[in-house]
């Protein structure tokens, strides 16, 4: 059974984060405890929140309950640490060792003897110092739980250490299951490994003094950051500002323009109907007079008069022509094009094309009707292995279901639009992930390619490749989660590393025609190797 010092241990108090002991400790929902103020640090730092721990993500905080017992715990702690700091010598006890022979009132022990396996206050040890027979005991200073110290086999006192087991053995142990090995007293390896400790104690020191120079490199780095980043904001508020009042100029020279432009059309239109206008007067005066003209029978007045009222004008109809006007198709594509090349340039920034992306998140389900028979999706259908111990005739068949391969799809297809998901792939030697059109070969092998209908990456023989290339895809580390975002009308399918944010393949030229599915392959178990699940994780949305 565990002591009571060994259950108050420090390194069960910690917290996981600051690496001290805890300090107004919570737990959250998934049983892991933590500082209050490091658990809201750590979640204020961080674009998701999940469980420092185990990685458990949640989509909103959750509440956090104050754990007593283990704040309880710590404060003893703190006050025993603060006891064996305050005490000198590493032999005294930070706990009072009872006398064993006291029978009312306990006296505090002086020695423990370890060949009667008792502790002894300073009157009952006197035996021990006048006794010739009692002289020849190992005497030490007074310790707990002597009964700790016997070899459980046996029942006789570990007096010796195994140097090829590295254990505490008794002299039979010597004779049976450590028959052969090199053994010696205690006393022997106490000597030898205590010779080293000014070795040891000075090799803890520079490792003490290399991790307090990386804490001030990384602390130097940290303020570097810091003033990097300062400068950097002031420089892009600077841009934008000066960006934003360029466009605003730009719009009101634009505006100005426009309106000059339209005030000279209005003034030669002005003009032009005013010269209409007087014409028509003229003309509507002309036809008055040949009408009258014609009712009179004065032949001579007709035939003299005639041909001046009937002559058309000298001057031609005015131009209706007012000139040339802006073109509100070519304003509205140069503007469209700068609009373009802005979100290029901002969606170099990594941050914020994830942030853009994370926009388009959709929220899926795997569907067990197309699952192929060894697989297995999780109750909420977020899951899915391969157990290599399922017989085919166990599952239905039906025309939706995958016979080839460890494939599934998700119930939801997309075929417009743009739409993004997550999945981890943490503790998996091979995987494959994207999306298929929906009328991808089911029944039939076929080589998961472009050209069948799979827009994939995934980790093959020990490469990550896409379905669309041969060659690998090198990366600096591992993936443990991967984001794919497609864009339907574009014809783009693009793959991310969902934590580092970077992009780590993209397929373009995609025709899409039909309804496109997202695509999950586990691949085999390889008799546990693999047994690791594709997880569809919640996306994290940033703000």
């Amino acid at each position: 059974m565990a002591s009571a010092s060994s259950l108050l241990s420090e390194e069960r108090l910690l917290c996981s984060i600051c690496l001290d002991v805890f300090t107004d400790p919570v737990t959250i929902v998934c049983g892991h405890n933590f500082c209050s103020s490091c658990l809201h640090t750590y979640w204020d730092s961080r674009d998701t929140c999940q469980c420092p721990m185990c990685k458990r993500e949640f989509s909103t905080r959750p509440e956090l309950q104050v754990n007593t017992v283990v704040s309880e715990l710590a404060v003893d702690l703190k006050k025993l640490v603060q006891v064996k700091a305050s005490t000198p010598g590493p032999q005294l006890p930070a706990v009072d060792v009872l006398c064993d022979f006291c029978s009312e009132i306990k006296e505090k022990a002086v020695k423990s003897c370890l060949t009667c396996l008792t502790s002894f206050c300073e009157s009952h040890l006197e035996p021990h110092r006048r006794v010739a027979r009692l002289k020849g005991h190992t005497l030490l200073e007074p310790v707990k739980n002597l009964d700790d110290r016997m070899c459980e086999t046996h029942n006789k006192m570990t007096e010796l250490y195994c140097l090829k087991e590295q254990e505490f053995i008794c002299v039979l142990c010597l004779k049976a299951d450590h028959k052969g090995h090199n053994a010696v007293l205690l006393e022997e390896q106490y000597e030898k490994v205590a010779a080293t400790k000014d070795e040891a104690q000075a090799n803890m020191q520079k490792l003490i003094q290399t991790r307090i120079e990386k804490i001030a490199e990384v602390e130097k780095l940290l303020d570097v950051s810091r003033v990097d980043s300062e400068k950097e904001e002031q420089a892009a508020v600077q841009v934008f500002t000066e960006l934003i009042k360029s466009i605003q100029v730009s719009q009101a020279e634009l505006v100005e323009a426009i309106q000059q432009r339209h005030r000279g059309i209005k003034q030669k239109g002005e003009e032009v109907l005013k010269e209409l206008r007087r014409e028509v007067t003229e003309l509507k005066s002309r036809s008055s007079q040949l009408e009258h003209l014609s009712q009179s029978q004065d032949h001579y007045h007709f035939l003299q008069s005639f041909p001046t009222l009937s002559k058309p004008p000298h001057k031609s109809c005015p131009d209706t022509d007012l000139g040339p006007d802006l073109s509100v198709q070519d304003m509205q594509g140069h503007l469209t094009r700068l609009k373009q090349r802005v979100d290029e340039i901002m969606e170099e920034f990594l941050e914020i094309r994830m942030k853009r992306m994370r926009e388009h998140a959709v929220d899926l389900t795997l569907d067990p009707d197309t699952a192929f028979y060894s697989l297995v999706i999780s109750e909420d259908g977020k899951q899915v292995t391969e157990e290599d111990n399922i017989e085919e005739d166990e599952v239905t068949d039906n025309p939706k279901r995958f016979n080839t391969y460890c494939q599934v799809l998700a119930k939801e297809g997309f075929m417009t639009g743009k739409f993004y998901f997550e999945v981890q792939v943490k503790g998996k030697i091979a995987w494959l992930v994207g999306v298929v059109r929906e009328s991808v070969e089911r029944k039939n092998r076929s080589t998961l390619s472009v050209g069948n209908g799979y827009w994939c990456i995934g980790l093959v023989e020990g490469k990550y490749k896409t379905t669309a290339d041969s060659e690998p895809i090198i990366l600096k580390e591992e993936l443990q989660k991967v984001g794919v975002f497609v864009d339907y009308n574009k014809g783009e399918v693009s793959f991310y590393n969902a934590d580092s944010k970077s992009r780590i393949g993209r397929l373009t030229g995609c025709c899409f025609t039909e309804k496109l599915y997202p695509y999950f392959c586990p691949e085999p178990n390889y008799n546990g190797r693999n047994s690791a699940p594709l997880i569809i994780t919640p996306v994290p949305q940033t703000h």
